[in-house]
């Protein structure tokens, strides 16, 4: 039953742009980014425990692919290459990095973001001669929103396909231990690679579609350190974990968030990083997690 609910409900929302308003359509293409994010984080981040904050790293890069490409190449090209940007930097990234664990590869992963948003900056003013490019490509909403909620549907099943696979079992018991996964016969660099290139390769990908919103990107617009603390909570909030945890937990916090940021500007970044403690010390499995707990306690004594 369950395999036949899935196509009916993304059958279901891909039709939503047909009734929906311009606004409402804005809300549902942000929304359905952050599941993307959200998903793709959690799949290396959430069997593995290594809480990466370098997802603004891969999603800028995507985006701007897009702008240094988009005069002279086919989109679905860009695409490509993108992808295969994306990947590269997690290679040259996960092979320098994955090796580092706990605080030090959260401070490395924040700073990637950085390290690559300067050297965009220096590239742009030095060689290209200016910082800001536009993004030329005829693709309406609406196929902004089909193109990421494919992309968000795509990593989904890819994620479930991994839970159930080795690597999703090797990717568990390094989380739980490395140490033993290494006894056990786990090749941890190999395992945590893929892992990692394949997650990164979709965050890319993401930043990509999302571009063309934007019509004109700079370093300081598509770098936005906001982007990867946001993804980070909202996995978090509804379990890194859970297949549908990262999801379950951007739908409500992008809404709220759209709604602070615009009413109360000046609070919303207060209430971010409230929420991010709050997160991780009230939720630390996440949302979902908790509720089961509540109602195994629940059976427990009316047993």
């Amino acid at each position: 039953m369950k395999y036949v609910i899935y196509p009916v409900a993304l059958a279901l929302l891909a039709a939503v742009p047909f009734v929906a308003s311009d606004y409402a359509l804005g809300l549902l293409i942000g929304m359905v980014t952050y599941v993307t994010l959200a998903s793709a984080w959690a799949m290396f981040s959430g069997p593995t425990h290594y809480v990466s904050l370098a997802t603004v790293a891969f999603y800028g890069a995507g985006a701007y692919v897009v702008a240094m490409l988009n005069e002279v190449m086919a989109y679905p090209m860009i695409l490509l290459i993108t992808a295969g940007v994306g990947a590269t930097m997690a290679l040259v990234v996960g092979l320098s990095t994955l090796r580092l664990a706990g605080v030090y590869f959260v401070i490395f992963s924040f700073g990637l973001a950085e390290l690559i948003r300067q050297l965009i900056t220096w590239y742009e003013i030095n060689i290209y001669g200016t910082l800001g490019r536009y993004i030329f490509v005829d693709i309406t909403a609406r196929g902004i929103y089909w193109q990421m909620l494919g992309l968000a549907a795509i990593t989904i099943g890819l994620t479930a396909y991994i839970n159930r696979s080795r690597l999703g079992l090797a990717l568990r018991v390094i989380g739980d231990d490395e140490v033993v996964a290494a006894h056990s016969g786990i090749p941890l660099a190999r395992m945590k690679l893929m892992a990692f290139v394949l997650s990164a390769t979709i965050l890319t990908l993401a930043g990509a579609i999302a571009s063309p919103r934007w019509v004109y990107v700079e370093p300081a617009i598509v770098f936005n350190p906001t982007v990867s603390f946001l993804t980070v909570i909202m996995a978090l909030f509804g379990g890194a974990n859970r297949l549908w945890g990262p999801a379950l937990g951007a739908i409500p916090l992008f809404l709220a968030f759209e709604y602070l940021s615009a009413h109360f500007p000046d609070v919303y970044p207060i209430f971010l990083g409230a929420l991010f403690i709050g997160v991780v010390f009230l939720f630390p499995n996440g949302v979902l997690a908790g509720i089961e707990g509540l109602r195994r306690g629940k059976k427990e004594e009316t047993a």
